[in-house]
């Protein structure tokens, strides 16, 4: 489905409006099935809808600087990412769900919505609305496997942190408002992560990047994470992790080029290594169940009811570094398609 997304030609506004009737909904329901319909399926279908055509946009735009230009749409999710924390919290306690659901809906809507009109495409309307033929040789590469691999270990990963750095801060004795500043450091980190390494994806060999991407993160996670018992260790993390984790999403757009030089994959091959983070986040709920350990031990590793939690999180930054290194290193007689 994300990659037909954005070949969908509905009005811009109505877009907008599809996009936000699942959080509005979502105020409104009492159970859990319902809520998982609204905010998640009708929430998470709009946000496609109106997602992937900017992306779409931005591959005609830009070509030579792509890797900056998904460098910056990415890392703007981040900015919103550095006060929501606070905000959401801060709604929560003294209005409530519903209303804080509501306000967010009415916020989103009215900030995007104006928006729209400037989004322009870069070829002429005769030329954009007739049907191109999508070019699928890219799936016949090994480097396509290689970087959706890649992508599918890490997304595995991925999430954990945000999930669970508010609960581990308050499981050492934290308030919420330091699980809430833990993540706003987290989406500081991915503004600037994202930015640079999309910037340097347009000059610096991509595999290196992406080896490097991973193998920090893992490491933080190993190290920072796993031994913290205060907040300064959760602070480095938070920092290192948003910073290099979140860079590997940038760099998705130079992925594609690097399989295949058809202007008609690069959406695609987006679309599909995107598709491939999503695993991890649909699975984390389940996972993390999985992961968690009955008891706490204030001076254990990952205060063992997290240790679970960070080992499979670093190690799923090691597997995607490892699918990256093992091409990257491969035999030279074997030949890239």
């Amino acid at each position: 489905m994300a990659s037909g997304v954005p070949y969908l030609g509905a009005p811009f506004m109505a877009i907008v409006v599809r996009r936000h009737q699942g959080l509005l909904a979502s105020s409104f329901v009492s159970s859990i099935g319902a809520l998982i319909v609204t905010q998640g399926i009708i929430y998470g279908t709009g946000f496609l809808i109106f997602y992937y055509p900017i992306i779409s946009i931005i591959n005609e735009w830009w070509i030579q600087r792509r890797g900056m230009a998904f460098g910056v749409i990415t890392s703007a999710a981040g900015v919103s990412g550095i006060a929501m924390p606070f905000i959401i919290e801060s709604l929560l306690e003294r209005y409530g769900h519903r209303i804080t659901l509501r306000a967010v809906a009415l916020a989103m809507t009215i900030l995007t919505g104006p928006l729209i009109p400037f989004m322009k495409s870069r070829l002429p309307p005769s030329q954009t609305s007739v049907a191109i033929r999508q070019d699928w040789s890219f799936a016949r590469s090994p480097l396509f496997f290689v970087y959706s691999s890649a992508n599918v270990a890490q997304g595995l990963g991925f999430f954990f942190p945000s999930l669970f750095l508010p609960s581990y801060a308050a499981s050492i004795g934290l308030s919420s408002r330091y699980g809430a500043l833990l993540l706003a450091l987290m989406s500081f980190a991915q503004v600037l992560g994202q930015s640079i390494f999309g910037l340097l994806s347009d000059k610096v060999e991509l595999n290196a990047l992406l080896l490097l991407s991973t193998m920090v993160a893992a490491i933080a996670t190993f190290t920072s994470w796993g031994v913290a018992h205060d907040l300064v260790p959760l602070i480095l993390f938070a920092l290192l992790f948003g910073f290099f984790a979140y860079g590997f999403c940038s760099l998705r757009a130079r992925m594609g080029t690097a399989i295949s030089e058809e202007p008609t994959a690069a959406l695609a091959t987006f679309s599909i290594f995107v598709f491939c983070q999503g695993f991890g986040n649909v699975l984390a709920g389940p996972i993390s169940a999985a992961l968690l350990t009955n008891g706490f031990k204030r001076d254990g590793y990952g205060l063992w009811r997290y240790k679970g939690v960070v080992l499979f999180t670093g190690g799923c930054m090691l597997l995607s570094a490892a699918s990256v290194g093992l091409w990257h290193w491969r035999p030279r007689r074997m030949i890239a398609d």
